[in-house]
């Protein structure tokens, strides 16, 4: 069965992030879901200055800490920077780094310098067989544990497609591949100052990657995401997730079997 990662985009507060994280570990043990929680302490590629960006690295990962203590659950979190990767390694179980910065070799070898397993989202200018330069930087590195994570690529302005098809390419390279979901169905800058989305569209996207060979699923979830502060177009309710991967996991099956 696939692992989900899964929470909110960004850090709103400690109450809600502990309060998403005991849903959604409730919704997947109860499915038989392996999950990794996500949510990031900074964002910093928000479309705005005055956009909200998050608690900043050092409360976000006391934030992140609490998850891993009240749950027992693992966290993923992006870095940005790569002074970022010794410090977030101290609590993350997996750095994820960002897709406009996934050809950053400093960050690369920062993040392959903690051991920790990484996940590369790949950018949304570069063609799957390109991720193969990102691998072989991190494991020159000393990187051993590597996703790449499929998120849609530019298609024309303020617009993403998702070709299915490379996630077929990138697993020819040998190392897991995750789908992102939600940040697949953006339309980056659609809103003039802030991104847009369409959240209808996750769980058609997520049941195709999953026929396509796509291993684990990425998906941003909220409570309220018309009130988010971040990506909020595009995250999947969290009232609704259950729904969502009680039908993938169907999809998963017939085309996995028992596996």
């Amino acid at each position: 069965m696939f692992t989900l990662y899964a929470g909110p985009c960004v850090i709103e507060s400690e109450e809600q992030v502990l309060m998403i994280a005991e849903r959604i570990k409730k919704i997947t043990d109860e499915l038989g879901i392996s999950y990794v929680f996500k949510a990031s302490f900074d964002k910093a590629n928000r479309t705005s200055i005055s956009s909200y960006r998050g608690p900043g690295l050092e409360e976000g990962l006391k934030i992140l800490q609490k998850v891993k203590d009240e749950f027992d659950l693992p966290v993923i979190t992006d870095i940005h920077e790569p002074w970022q990767a010794e410090k977030v390694a101290l609590v993350a179980d997996v750095l994820q780094i960002p897709a406009f910065l996934c050809r950053q070799t400093d960050l690369l070898v920062a993040a392959a310098k903690t051991n920790k397993k990484i996940n590369v989202k790949k950018a949304q200018f570069l063609a799957p067989w390109d991720m193969k330069n990102v691998i072989t930087k991190l494991e020159e590195a000393g990187a051993k544990d590597i996703m790449l994570c499929e998120r849609g690529t530019s298609f024309g302005y303020n617009n993403l497609v998702v070709d299915m098809t490379g996630i077929i390419e990138m697993k020819k390279l040998g190392v897991p591949v995750v789908f992102d979901a939600t940040h697949s169905v953006q339309k980056p800058g659609g809103k003039g100052n802030a991104t847009g989305g369409n959240r209808e569209y996750v769980e058609y996207l997520a049941k195709a990657a999953i026929t396509c060979g796509a291993d684990h699923l990425f998906m941003e979830v909220h409570p309220d995401p018309d009130n988010a502060k971040s990506d909020g177009p595009n995250m999947v309710k969290l009232d609704e997730l259950e729904g969502i991967l009680k039908r993938i996991i169907k999809v998963y099956q017939a085309v996995h079997g028992d596996e």
